[in-house]
């Protein structure tokens, strides 16, 4: 018997031994994009906020502390938190610095006009007044 078609094995495709790099560069290319340039995006604005804090400031330590930049140094912040109360904490340890401005209501929008869906009436009592107009005529 003649084994030698049996033991050749099948054809390679049109790619060759570096067929499998194709996919592994896609993959790289769609966590690059997805994942580490959002993520040095988000690094480069966090270090910018950080160095731009100054004397008067508001911020919240990445620990839930409320407080006002009272005096700054190379590495480190003081924050006042209370009345006498003065904490020294890291630059890295600021959260987020809140802005003078007050937040605006959520229900300020509730009192525009919503617009029908699909040009439809919602509203009740004006299908019902129109229906009491058309039965009295």
């Amino acid at each position: 018997m003649n084994f030698m078609p049996l033991l050749q094995g099948a054809p390679q495709g049109g790619f060759g031994s570096f067929g499998f790099l194709i996919p592994m560069l896609l993959v790289f290319v769609i966590f690059y994009f997805l994942l580490i340039r959002p993520q040095k995006k988000e690094q480069q604005k966090t270090e910018r906020m950080i160095a731009q804090l100054q004397k008067g400031d508001k911020i919240i330590t990445i620990g839930g502390i409320h407080g006002v930049v009272s005096s700054t140094k190379e590495k480190t912040l003081i924050i006042k938190v209370d009345d006498n109360c003065k904490i020294e904490i890291n630059r890295s340890a600021v959260g987020a610095v809140l802005k003078d401005e007050p937040p605006k209501p959520d229900f300020a929008g509730e009192s525009e006009k919503k617009k029908p869906l699909f040009g439809k009436k919602t509203n009740d009592s004006e299908n019902t007044d129109n229906a009491s107009q058309n039965e009295s005529k």
